[in-house]
């Protein structure tokens, strides 16, 4: 079975031997603004549900749908170990000659590039030609090719795309144009109704509906996007298309499915509109995007979790690590804070901290309320740009397991500089509780409960305690991550 992806940019593998790929991409839907009529207050909590039927998707496919355009891209790319393996007849070329980056063949960067082919959508969002779609559509493009649904094509210019987010924006020079309308994202409920158009392997002016099944959603390296997730049905080829509410205003862009086949699964995600507008603004201002940046990396906060840092919920972002001189570092957050609100907007899950950092601006200044040791504390961090994407002695024998089920050893100054840590104590063998709540062998021990652990004896004081729950601070590899340990009774 194929490994789950989450990004519809995979080439087509059955294509790749004709240089001919297929740009995929999924569709996502937002939501309609609440119908009062529809709010429950706790006086009516017992009430019967009203009965919704669909928005009349006929109205607003006939009203917006000419605006939803189907994009063609001609460029050129080279094959690459990915695409290589993705190949349906890889296993049977490996000990042959003929393709690149196989055994005494040509190494991938000499590869002659390759004629790659890819369709997708797109909207246009004023009478201008501005037309907005996804980034993986156009990459490599060199030439782009936009068809109307009266049938007239023209060769656009790509403005400016943001790979961070998925965001392209392209031109025409037309008149007459069609255009759609724009709504928000900020009324938009889980379970209401949406529409995508777009052009699903290839067939343009494609109409799926479904419902918003979540918000806010966070994917695997795309944290600077609070996705919308639908079920809408979208496939390859709906990248960069509408996603409607039911009032027939856009609301996001499908850019994203999960599918173990390459085709729709059910899960869909789209790009919030309002985030594609300020990036739009940026490419058309500047020609550029600037993303603001914080410099933490965070995680979720569990039960487990919430109970070793004294939490009344398990909510908020934990912050697993702060870099060196970022605005985080600068506004005083550490290691083992818990983030609970940003301005005026709570955080309940980890995923809302990147979405409110991805509509703020380098400089603006966030409000953080943080908890730490068992009390709130209030910090001021002043956002900086992220980087463009145009930096011996003897090990001692390891100590016996104890109550975590441990055993750890001091690192030595040269080992220290290859994992390129500051950590003192790597885990030698794991048991017991640490080995049930997924510490590995060759993690380094930072700290517990938020505080930096150095020495076996500072480890041992932690453990004198009556918590039952302890979250360790590990590094493993270059990533860091909270682990929360239960201890035996």
């Amino acid at each position: 079975m194929k490994r789950p992806i989450f990004n519809a940019k995979t080439l087509t593998a059955a294509l790749f031997a004709t240089g001919l790929f297929a740009a995929t991409g999924a569709t996502a839907l937002t939501q309609t603004p609440a119908d009062p009529a529809l709010t429950v207050s706790p006086a009516n909590a017992n009430a019967p549900v009203a009965a919704v039927s669909p928005p009349d998707f006929s109205q607003i496919t006939e009203q917006y749908g000419p605006a939803v355009v189907n994009i063609s891209v001609v460029g050129e790319a080279r094959p690459s170990a990915a695409t290589m393996d993705d190949h349906p007849l890889a296993p049977f070329f490996r000990n042959f000659p003929g393709f690149p980056g196989f055994p005494g063949m040509t190494p991938f960067e000499n590869a002659p590039p390759q004629t790659v082919r890819g369709q997708g959508s797109g909207f246009i969002i004023d009478q201008s030609g501005i037309i907005l779609t996804n980034a993986h559509v156009i990459q490599n493009a060199k030439e782009v090719t936009v068809k109307l649904t009266d049938r007239r094509e023209f060769q656009a210019k790509v403005l400016g795309s943001d790979p961070r987010t998925d965001v392209a924006v392209l031109k025409i020079d037309a008149k007459q144009l069609p255009q759609v309308k724009l709504g928000t994202t900020q009324n938009l409920r889980v379970g209401e109704w949406v529409l995508a158009i777009g052009s699903p392997f290839g067939l343009e002016n494609t109409v799926t509906a479904g419902v918003v099944s979540a918000k806010g959603r966070s994917l695997p390296n795309d944290s600077a996007v609070p996705f919308i997730q639908t079920d809408v049905a979208v496939n390859p080829g709906n990248s960069g298309g509408p996603l409607f509410n039911g009032r027939g205003e856009v609301v996001g862009i499908n850019s994203q499915i999960y599918s173990e086949t390459g085709g729709y699964q059910g899960l869909s995600f789209a790009i919030p509109i309002e985030l594609a507008l300020k990036i739009k603004a940026q490419i058309v201002e500047h020609g550029e995007v600037s993303h603001a940046r914080l410099g933490v990396t965070i995680q979720e906060v569990n039960q487990a979790l919430a109970d070793s840092f004294g939490l009344d919920t398990p909510s908020g972002a934990l912050v697993a690590s702060v870099q060196p001189g970022s605005a985080a570092d600068k506004a005083g957050l550490q290691a083992g804070d818990v983030i609970r609100q940003a301005d005026d907007k709570t955080i309940l899950s980890s995923g809302d901290l990147p979405a409110i950092v991805s509509l703020s601006n380098p400089g603006d200044t966030l409000t953080l309320q943080v908890w730490r040791a068992g009390k709130v504390q209030t910090l001021k961090a002043k956002l900086e740009a992220a980087p463009s994407t145009k930096e011996t002695a003897t090990a001692s024998a390891p100590t016996e397991p104890g109550k975590l089920g441990l055993a750890i050893r001091p690192l030595t100054p040269e080992e220290q500089r290859q994992l390129q840590t500051q950590g003192s104590l790597r885990i030698e063998q794991v048991g017991g509780p640490a080995a049930r709540a997924g510490v590995r062998p060759g993690d380094v021990l930072l700290a517990i409960n938020g505080q930096p652990v150095q020495t076996t004896e500072q480890l041992q004081k932690h453990l004198q305690g009556s918590a039952k729950t302890l979250a360790l601070l590990v590094q493993r590899d270059q990533v860091k991550i909270f682990i929360p340990v239960r201890l035996q009774p």
